[in-house]
């Protein structure tokens, strides 16, 4: 018989289709599999979800065969990790693929609120071309881009920067020895030294609402903020203020608290630049990620550790 797994989220199609061939599959977010999902947990020793909803400890508790939960995504800010753990359960990302799509958009969302892409766009199609002078952008080159958290997708963001002619500094929880980037000793200082400032540091406890009013007030009026990491890591509150007060000039954003259901003040909010967390929505790396849940699971079930485990 084959194994059980529980889908919480869907995947794109060949990969369902991949582990449907592998696996009975029960998916929790199919409200007409409700009786079979229930009939299965004891039986069920492996877990797909996204990286956004994780899984809730709520529900580890009713999967006493559980193993591995292997994440279609980095993030593993809605698993606890450490609860995982005890429970001789492997957490597993997809890791490494979708590093540069991540980058890409951050890359894109900063070139869209520099250049006013979004209102240009909007600009032309409501036939103001002729009525009135468009706005000058800013330029990257020669400016100062400030990362927030140099992992993989930091680093990677930092060298599509230096392509756009930007100098690159960041701060790090950890020291990091493989770059010749110049280190900031604090958020802070890196917030003052930087003309774009990019988040892409890994959501927890530890990091939530780093990018606060001292933080926004430090970029300045001249300063621009990229959220490519998660939500939470933002104060919205100080966010939204500093945007709408001048206190920075503009900002590009793929990720918020609450998504889907964002908050409406970041409708209105000038020069801002707004994307509904597309960082690894590549038809490409979705299915690269899905290939990585499936080497994950079939790892856990042939009696070996998950290439990607994190936990």
């Amino acid at each position: 018989m084959k194994p059980d797994i529980l889908l919480l989220e869907p995947m794109m199609k060949p990969i369902e289709e991949q582990l449907d061939a592998l696996y009975t599959v029960h998916r929790a977010y199919d409200g007409s599999q409700k009786a079979g999902v229930e009939e299965a947990l004891p039986r069920i020793r492996g877990v797909a979800t996204g990286g956004g909803g994780g899984i809730s400890n709520e529900w580890i508790e009713k999967l006493p065969s559980l193993g591995v939960i292997a994440v279609n995504g980095v993030g593993t800010d809605r698993i606890d990790l450490k609860f995982a753990r005890e429970r001789n359960i492997d957490v597993a990302t997809t890791l490494g693929v979708l590093t540069d799509d991540v980058a890409d958009i951050g890359i894109a969302l900063m070139l869209a609120v520099l250049r006013h892409i979004a209102y240009g766009d909007a600009y032309l199609r409501n036939g103001k071309w002729t009525k009135g002078e468009f706005p000058l952008g800013v330029s990257p080159k020669g400016k100062r881009v400030g990362i927030l958290g140099l992992g993989q997708i930091g680093k990677a963001f930092g060298r599509k920067a230096e392509a756009f002619g930007m100098s690159v500094r960041y701060w790090n929880r950890s020291p990091v020895s493989d770059t010749d980037w110049k280190a900031c000793a604090t958020p802070i200082e890196l917030a003052e030294d930087s003309d774009v400032l990019c988040v892409v540091i890994s959501a927890n406890a530890e990091t939530r609402n780093i990018i606060n009013a001292d933080i926004l007030k430090a970029l300045g009026p001249k300063g621009y903020l990229i959220n490519i990491a998660r939500g939470t890591v933002v104060d919205e509150d100080a966010l939204l203020a500093a945007l709408n007060d001048g206190t920075i000039a503009g900002a590009g954003l793929d990720v918020f608290v609450n998504e889907p259901s964002i908050r409406p003040d970041f409708f209105t909010a000038p020069n801002t630049v707004l994307m509904p967390h597309q960082g690894s929505a590549t038809i490409e790396t979705r299915l690269g990620m899905g290939e990585m849940v499936l080497k994950n699971l079939a790892a856990y079930f042939a009696g070996e550790k998950p290439p990607t485990t994190v936990n």
